[in-house]
């Protein structure tokens, strides 16, 4: 996975996730409307073939980039979560 910031500026940032599907910038996408600073979050894939998925997201305060990193962290640990979950449901 390569991330590229296509565009950045005080409030915002677009983010290119190269070598990804659209799976994994929906997750994350969801994940930033939890936090009550993003005004704005979308995953966005021109084109199946031709264009890689990206990441929207406008905050109200504070970074973008920290907005980014915080529903990364979150999103690793529900993963981590459901890891152990099906773990234990295997064992039964």
């Amino acid at each position: 996975m390569e991330l590229k910031a296509v565009k950045e500026s005080d409030d915002t940032l677009l983010l290119e996730v190269k070598g990804e599907t659209v799976t994994v910038t929906n997750v994350v996408k969801g994940e930033l409307w939890n936090d009550e600073n993003v005004k704005e979050a979308a995953h966005i894939k021109e084109h199946p073939y031709l264009a890689e998925p990206k990441i929207f997201v406008k905050v109200s305060k504070g970074k973008p980039v920290t907005a980014l990193d915080k529903a990364a962290e979150r999103v690793v640990k529900q993963t981590e979560e459901f890891s152990e979950a099906f773990k234990k449901a295997l064992k039964a």
